[in-house]
């Protein structure tokens, strides 16, 4: 598992995601010792509670992160255009690389695998393995579905290979090998992604990590 001691700690997304999860623990303890929520008493402000209303923030946090539409982006700043309206109109690499700007793809790509990676690196290490679980979840999601474009996003493919990365690394190995042998082979990146998150899966499990096994799995079929 990947642990944010280092020199990306000193990042402006890790400060941002420390300082909003500070804040909601602070908040949570001072709610349950003053037993403010209504309509809850104090028995009921629960550690149960506690641990469900930080996994809710972990998945909000995941999914803005993920949200960030990075090949629109990309192509707009580099003269392509909007990617929306070429190809099959997502906003993933592949239909960037549809304009014939590799360079734009193949930093949408970076950038995506980025995004899914840093959710999970940040969550892990603020919040444990179950944070960076929902957290990367929620990235993939916010990929395929971001709220700033009317829930009409990308296929996910690189934001789960980031995803893999940030769980277990050696997953997110298998996850490459795999999505550029079968990408080659078909031409498809969509039949590569699916072979990719296989290939995760099993490494997952030859690992003993059954719980990333299991959301690798999930992401994989939807």
């Amino acid at each position: 598992m990947w642990s944010p001691n280092s020199r990306l700690i000193k990042t402006p997304f890790f400060h941002l995601f420390a300082a909003v999860g500070t804040s909601f623990r602070k908040g949570r303890r001072w709610l349950w010792k003053e037993k403010a929520l209504d309509g809850i008493d104090g028995s009921a402000w629960s550690p149960s509670l506690a641990r469900m209303m930080d996994l809710m923030i972990w998945l909000a946090l995941g999914y803005l992160l993920g949200s960030i539409p990075f090949g629109l982006i990309v192509a707009k700043l580099g003269g392509a255009g909007d990617i929306r309206t070429i190809g099959s109109g997502n906003i993933g690499s592949t239909n960037v690389l549809r304009t014939g700007r590799k360079g734009l793809a193949a930093a949408t790509l970076l950038l995506d695998a980025g995004k899914g990676f840093l959710a999970v690196w940040l969550a892990t290490g603020l919040g444990g393995e179950a944070a960076g679980l929902a957290a990367g979840a929620a990235a993939f999601f916010g990929h395929c579905y971001p709220v700033w474009l009317g829930f009409k996003g990308g296929k996910g493919v690189a934001t789960l290979l980031g995803v893999s990365f940030g769980l277990l690394p050696w997953a997110g190995l298998a996850f490459a090998l795999a999505w550029l042998g079968a990408a080659v082979t078909t031409r498809q990146s969509s039949l590569g992604g699916m072979a990719g998150g296989f290939a995760a899966t099993i490494a997952a499990v030859a690992l003993g990590k059954f719980a990333i096994a299991a959301v690798l799995l999930g992401l994989s079929l939807w």
